[in-house]
C-alpha cells in the first residue's frame, strides 16, 4: 500500500504480524538495527506539513498501518495490509528481543511512568531486561544535543532495541537519527505504549477497538486536543481515498 505526499512515496512494506515479527527477528537475530513507525491518517496529515517528518519517514526500514482507515484503503486499492499499532506491537518485540537475549531502552514520557513500564514489561515478558529509561526534557530536540546525549546513553547500556514513545513526528524523527548514530540498534515508535504500560493513559475499551471506533471514544474523553486534529485527518480523507481507487486500477499486481 502507497501514499503520495508532496511528490514523494510512503509505502506500508509490512503488511502482516506474520511478516512483522519475522523481519524484526531477522534483525535482532543478526544484531543489525532498524527502525519501524506505524503510519496513520494524523501522520499524513503531518507529512504534508514537514520536510523533515518526510525525510524521517523515508529513513525508516519498516513502515506498519495504525489505523483502520489506512487498512480500509488498502482493501480498496487490492493491497491488503492487517492492522498493527505501535502500542498493540510493543509486547510481541518485547518477545522477540527477550528470546534474542536483546535487552531494551525505553525512551519517551515521564520518569515515574517509565518506572512504571519497565517494571510491568519485565513482569509481563519472560527473560525481557529493561537497562536504560530516558525522558527527555520538555522542548526536546529529536535531532539536537540532547538526542546527541540519550544516544550516548542508551548505546552505552548494551540495549539493542529502543522503545521510543515521544508522539509524532519527534519518535520518527529521533529513529532516523538513531539509525545513524547506533545502527546495530533496533528503534520502534510506539506512541503512548509507555504511558498505557504504566497506566498514566487509558487505551480505548475492546469494544470499541473491535468495532472500529477508538479514534471517537478518544475524541470524547478528549475533546480540545483531539478533535481538531480528527478534523484535519478527515478532510485529507476523501483524496486518500481516491488515490486509493486509482491504485487499485493502475497499479499491476504482483
Amino acid at each position: 500500500m502507497d501514499f503520495k505526499v508532496s511528490g514523494e512515496r510512503v509505502s506500508v512494506n509490512v503488511p502482516t504480524w506474520a511478516v512483522l515479527q519475522a523481519r524484526v527477528t531477522e534483525r535482532l537475530a543478526q544484531r543489525q538495527g532498524f527502525a519501524l513507525a506505524t503510519i496513520n491518517l494524523d501522520h499524513l496529515v503531518k507529512l504534508r506539513q514537514s520536510p523533515q517528518f518526510r525525510r524521517a519517514y523515508a529513513a525508516q526500514d519498516f513502515v506498519t498501518a495504525d489505523g483502520n482507515p489506512i487498512v480500509w484503503m488498502s482493501w480498496l486499492a487490492k493491497r491488503p495490509v492487517e492492522l498493527i499499532p505501535g502500542s498493540d506491537a510493543l509486547f510481541p518485540i518485547a518477545r522477540i528481543a527477550a528470546k534474542q537475549g536483546v535487552s531494551v531502552a525505553l525512551v519517551g514520557s515521564t520518569q515515574p511512568a517509565l518506572a512504571a513500564a519497565k517494571s510491568y514489561l519485565e513482569r509481563e515478558v519472560r527473560d525481557l531486561e529493561v537497562v536504560a529509561t530516558v525522558a527527555p526534557p520538555m522542548g526536546f530536540d529529536p535531532t539536537g544535543a540532547q538526542a546527541d546525549a540519550i544516544f550516548e546513553q542508551i548505546g552505552a547500556s548494551g540495549a539493542g532495541l529502543c522503545f521510543i514513545a515521544l508522539g509524532a513526528p519527534k519518535q520518527e524523527i529521533f529513529a532516523a537519527a538513531g539509525r545513524r548514530k547506533l545502527p546495530h540498534m533496533g528503534f520502534a515508535s510506539i506512541g503512548a505504549g509507555v504511558d498505557f504500560l504504566a497506566g498514566t493513559q487509558t487505551r480505548a475499551p475492546e469494544w470499541a477497538r473491535r468495532f472500529a471506533v477508538e479514534w471517537l471514544w478518544r475524541a470524547l474523553s478528549s475533546p480540545k486536543r483531539l478533535l481538531p486534529r480528527y478534523v484535519k485527518c478527515l478532510a485529507i480523507l476523501p483524496g486518500q481515498v481516491f488515490a486509493a481507487m486509482l491504485q487499485r486500477f493502475r497499479t499491476p499486481q504482483h
